[in-house]
């Protein structure tokens, strides 16, 4: 029998959505934009891509419609490296969208997921001999609460997941990506599982002082148990890490002239997650993640190209100083 996973089994595993995103080409209200350009969107989606770009084998695990736009997300993560025979196509239910514009000087949101392929995940389908075989040889696996809150049986799945752990020997990684509107009259208990089951947990200051009363890590730290990596991120200011044993590492955002904020924390823990993969020293793995969001807040879109490796290894090893005077837009990284 040959083997499912191909020629090259993946490093990190990345399970959840990706949608089309559909972005207005001019400000004001959505019924006045006539133009749209087309990208692909999606949390876990955004990871894999950066993951790839970062030199990790990758595969990304989820369900799309068996239509153009599932077609569209395939060839472009394809393109930028990420791994995609473990997705099934769903020949009833379509790909997601969602429409984003700008207005009053703001980005707006608009979601079409309600009855997607994705949402219809369920533990069933990591029975799939493709999907075991990638999380089998899987090091790290990768989700959001995105996913969770998108059907019951899509949590149901992602606790089986985390039950998954110890047999396969994975690691898994949950980024809160805490949304509000999704969990409107839904029980957030099922996340509270998922994130005491992790062993790295991504989680930004603001949405945690929403989800769970607190954005203070010690606090944090009582509320998910000792087992987890805890990675917080301040918006703009910065990143730190507290590990199992206490120790703990912080270092500051670097200087962007934002263009767009959507998909820098997916960028970021891109970043985070390659460097615990590559074996970084821990300062070294927030600043790749703070490179790699950077990089996304100075486009219009929800990722960006990858930084020049020299440019990367050069930032990953100068000092304090001259990374605190490094700054990032969109004509790219102008080093001190």
């Amino acid at each position: 029998m040959s083997d499912p996973v191909g020629e090259t089994a993946p490093t990190a595993v990345c399970v959840g959505e990706a949608m089309i995103m559909f972005a207005g080409d001019a400000g004001g209200l959505l019924e006045d934009v006539e133009t749209f350009r087309r990208s692909v969107g999606g949390a876990e989606c955004n990871v894999a891509g950066g993951l790839a770009a970062l030199g990790v084998a990758t595969s990304w695990i989820s369900r799309l419609g068996d239509d153009g736009f599932g077609r569209h997300v395939l060839r472009d993560l394809q393109a930028r490296g990420v791994e995609i025979g473990g997705v099934e196509e769903d020949p009833e239910r379509p790909t997601a969208l969602y429409v984003k514009h700008s207005a009053d000087g703001r980005s707006r949101m608009h979601y079409y997921r309600s009855g997607s392929a994705a949402s219809a995940m369920s533990p069933a389908f990591l029975d799939r001999p493709e999907v075991r075989a990638r999380l089998q040889s899987a090091e790290l696996v990768h989700t959001t609460g995105i996913t969770a809150a998108i059907s019951a049986t899509a949590a149901e799945m992602l606790e089986r997941l985390a039950a998954l752990r110890g047999t396969y020997g994975f690691k898994l990684s949950v980024d809160l990506n805490w949304r509000p509107a999704l969990w409107r009259d839904k029980d957030p208990e099922p996340l509270w599982r998922l994130l005491r089951a992790a062993d790295v947990v991504l989680i930004g200051a603001d949405e945690a002082q929403v989800f769970a009363g607190t954005s203070d890590p010690a606090e944090l730290r009582e509320l998910l148990g000792p087992r987890s990596t805890l990675v917080m991120k301040n918006d703009a200011h910065t990143a730190l890490v507290l590990e199992p044993d206490g120790r703990r590492t912080e270092v500051p955002a670097l200087t962007v002239e934002v263009v767009e904020p959507v998909g820098a924390g997916d960028a970021f823990a891109a970043g985070f997650l390659a460097g615990t993969l590559q074996g970084l020293p821990m300062e070294q793995r927030l600043r790749q993640g703070h490179l790699g969001a950077a990089a996304v807040l100075a486009v219009p879109e929800d990722h960006a190209a990858p930084l020049d490796p020299a440019v990367r290894k050069t930032l990953l090893n100068c000092s304090d100083e001259e990374w605190a005077a490094t700054r990032v837009g969109p004509a790219g990284v102008k080093l001190p």
